[in-house]
This record gives structure tokens, C-alpha cells and sequence, in this order.
């Protein structure tokens, strides 16, 4: 029973998921938004609005730490090789990016990551990113804070509950008893909605003057 129920439910986020991108599509004036994400979250926004990807943070994530540190100084970390750890004891790629460590746990070889990076990095636009950033892979309050001072105009961190001292934070309903924001491309439900759908991204992204 539970596994039709599962199809059943499946299959209707699939269709509405579909409309829900249609809708979003046409709203959305920003065509090509230069997004850095710390994970996964701005790949799945940016593919639902059907845009390319103009940076490299794409099917990959960073901790919040070594993700503050190249926000930094993006022109430095621009220029280190991006090198590949030979026993990192993971199944996927780990690169090193000078001093910062790379996750690129949905690629197939350290061929295919150095490529994707290379190619999106030189697609970059910095005068109006938007970055993201969520509170998990061991993000302290402190990394929240250290956000928060970041100098770029289109910022937000999503969050497990709600921090009103935070102007960037965004709070996610659904996670306040887990301690940190889980997988925001989940389905809540039988709406077709995802949890990141929370935040309206694309008029976020429409204030790009």
C-alpha cells in the first residue's frame, strides 16, 4: 500500500511540478542569473527555471566555512588550480581549491569535474550574483554571522528556524526539530512544491537591475 502510495504521489508531483515550472518561467525576466550556491539548491532552482549555468557551484557543495572563505576573495581562489585528492575516501570526486575543499558528489570522474569547473567559472558574471548558502554541513551561528557581512547586495541562507537579528536568513518550515535545513528539492507533499519554493526565487532574481 505505502509503495502505490508513494507512485500515486510521485507521479502527481511530477505533473504539477511541471506547471509550477511553466508558471515560474514565464514571470521570471532574469534569464541568466550568475548563481553560487554552497550545494545543490541552486542547481535545482536554476534547471526548474529551464537557465544555464553561469557558475561552477553546480552538483557539488562546500561546508559553509571553506564557502565563506572563497566569497571572500573570489578573484584569488578564481586563479588556484583545482586539484583532486587521491584518497579521500569518498566515491566521488574531492577537489582542492587552494586552501578550500570541494565535494563533487554528482560527478563520475575528476575528468568531468575539472571541465565543468573550468567551463562555468569562465561563465561567471560577478557585478550581480546571487548567492546561497543553507545551515547544514556544520554550519554554526558563527558561519550565519560571518554570512551575514558579506558584501554582495543578493544573499540568503536558508535556515531551520527563524533568525530575525539575520537579514539574509530565511527561514524554511519543516526542519525546526533536525537542527538544520535537510534536502530542500524534496517534495512537501502532494502540491508539486519543493521546500525551497518557500522563497520566491524568481522575484529574487528579478531585482537584477
Amino acid at each position: 500500500m505505502m509503495s502505490f502510495i508513494k507512485r500515486v504521489r510521485d507521479k502527481l508531483n511530477s505533473y504539477l511540478r511541471r506547471l509550477i515550472n511553466r508558471a515560474n518561467r514565464k514571470k521570471l525576466t532574469n534569464t541568466q542569473p550568475c548563481v553560487i550556491s554552497s550545494n545543490c539548491t541552486g542547481a535545482f532552482i536554476l534547471h526548474d527555471l529551464g537557465c544555464r549555468f553561469r557558475s561552477p557551484f553546480v552538483n557539488l557543495y562546500l561546508k559553509p566555512k571553506d564557502f565563506i572563505k572563497y566569497l571572500n576573495n573570489i578573484p584569488y581562489y578564481q586563479n588556484q588550480p583545482l586539484r583532486f585528492l587521491t584518497q579521500s575516501g569518498k566515491r566521488y570526486p574531492v577537489g582542492q581549491l587552494g586552501d578550500l575543499t570541494i565535494h563533487f558528489m554528482h560527478y563520475h570522474s575528476e575528468e568531468e569535474a575539472r571541465q565543468k569547473w573550468q567551463e562555468r567559472t569562465q561563465r561567471m558574471d560577478l557585478e550581480q550574483p546571487f548567492i546561497i548558502m543553507s545551515e547544514r554541513d556544520g554550519c554554526s551561528y558563527q558561519d550565519l554571522l560571518e554570512f551575514e557581512q558579506l558584501p554582495f547586495k543578493h544573499k540568503v541562507v536558508f535556515t531551520h528556524k527563524a533568525y530575525p537579528e539575520l537579514a539574509s536568513a530565511y527561514h524554511i518550515k519543516g526542519f525546526e526539530d533536525q537542527g538544520m535545513i535537510g534536502d530542500l528539492f524534496e517534495y512537501t507533499g502532494f502540491t508539486g512544491k519543493r521546500y525551497y519554493d518557500q522563497f520566491d526565487y524568481v522575484a529574487w532574481f528579478n531585482q537584477m537591475r
